[in-house]
């Protein structure tokens, strides 16, 4: 180890290529050891993993020197009544934030105890949007009426580059001698970010080629990728999908202690008009808080929780209850691909039943996100129910605090 520590030391052996010259164990270790000297920390903890790493070094990080270890805890069992995920589910999370698993479990259980939550995916695509640079406002608008007179020749060209995805639409924007085309692509299991940057890439090449429009960048940001927008609430990414259940005024009174009233207003006023009054992209209590806890325990990108988290949620007084749904236009999930191949993500998509590609190709996708919308419904029920109760600075402090 000595040897090759001088060697990094003098620029002989560069750190990011350590596996090129030796196991990945070992050059993780290496490179830690280094990183040890250079800053005086002990890095021992972030150095005890039980995951295979071979595969890891090569498609998920760069420069690895351990794992950060998140506690994760499961809420359930989560009764879904899905067009893909019909079934009672264990939802892995995976968090620091004390109290929350207690609160997913308790809307779990109202959940379940209602028969399910009934759950619908409306739209599937995952964009992209290049941007070209055209002469002038005449020569945007054609670059734009080609691209939408030509949806079967960008086809082809697009769906050369992969063996699962298919390019399925196309939509233009122009401002001023910019152009942008915003793809959707059905990418079945995988997210399928990489699918459809290779693809536009190929397609946006042909649109070079016979408009003579300028490609700036694969990405133009009418994606619009891992940053709030309001295009991605409107025209979706990846799953749009809802999920909702009636709960009646019996069960919201056991549950929640609270009643069916008190949580619709509490909605109303926290989640419509207060979201409306600091202009958020999010009108919903804590849905971040579910998507994100799922995603890290199930090897999803966590900076699509950005998009994820534009939820919507409605509570409607009905006959004898309420009925409380959610809405998540830009749900973006995969069960291939990323980190959903690293050992203990894997382990939890195959305890929701949803691991790899499916016989049809798409499905475990789709059924994964149905579970991850009636999740977000779990826990968009507990805390409307602990506000409504009064009951949320209670719970925080017994649990968040481990006060009793």
């Amino acid at each position: 180890m000595d040897e090759y520590l001088a060697k990094i030391r003098s620029g002989d052996l560069k750190l990011y290529a350590l596996e090129k010259s030796m196991p990945a164990d070992d050059a993780v270790s290496l490179r830690r050891k280094y990183i040890e000297e250079e800053t005086g920390t002990d890095l021992s903890a972030v150095g005890t993993y039980s995951i295979p790493i071979d595969r890891v070094v090569t498609r998920n990080i760069e420069n690895m020197i351990g794992c950060v270890q998140i506690p994760l805890g499961v809420a359930g069992p989560l009764a879904v009544k899905g067009e893909y995920a019909s079934g009672k589910y264990w939802l892995p999370l995976a968090t620091t934030e004390g109290a929350l698993v207690a609160s997913i479990n308790r809307g779990c259980g109202a959940i379940t105890k209602a028969g399910g939550a009934e759950v619908r995916i409306l739209r599937d695509g995952m964009t992209r949007a290049p941007v070209f640079a055209a002469r002038s406002v005449s020569h945007a608008a054609e670059v734009a009426r080609w691209a939408e007179d030509n949806l079967l020749l960008l086809k082809v060209a697009a769906e050369e580059t992969t063996n699962h995805g298919e390019l399925i639409g196309l939509t233009t924007y122009t401002a001023g001698t910019s152009v942008f085309i915003r793809f959707e692509f059905d990418t079945k299991d995988a997210m399928g970010m990489n699918m459809a940057t290779l693809a536009s890439e190929a397609a946006a090449h042909l649109i070079e080629e016979e408009t003579g429009a300028k490609l700036i960048a694969v990405s133009g940001n009418m994606c619009c990728d891992k940053k709030p927008s309001a295009i991605n609430i409107i025209e979706g990414r990846g799953k749009t999908v809802s999920a909702g259940v009636f709960l009646s005024d019996e069960l919201v009174a056991s549950v929640f202690k609270t009643n069916s009233a008190t949580l619709a207003e509490v909605n109303t006023r926290k989640n419509l008009t207060g979201s409306a009054r600091a202009a958020s992209l999010g009108f919903n209590a804590q849905a971040a808080n579910v998507v994100a806890a799922m995603f890290i325990a199930c090897g999803q990108d966590p900076a699509h929780v950005v998009e994820g988290s534009n939820a919507i949620t409605t509570v409607d007084m009905a006959e004898g209850g309420v009925y409380v749904s959610v809405t998540l236009p830009s749900l973006q999930v995969g069960t291939v691909g990323g980190g959903t191949s690293i050992a203990t993500q894997n382990a939890n998509l195959t305890m929701l039943g949803v691991a790899g590609g499916a016989e049809n190709p798409g499905d475990n996708a789709k059924a994964f996100a149905e579970i991850v919308a009636a999740g977000v419904l779990a826990g968009e029920l507990s805390l409307l129910g602990a506000l409504g109760a009064q009951h949320l600075g209670k719970a925080h402090r017994e649990l968040g605090r481990g006060e009793k």
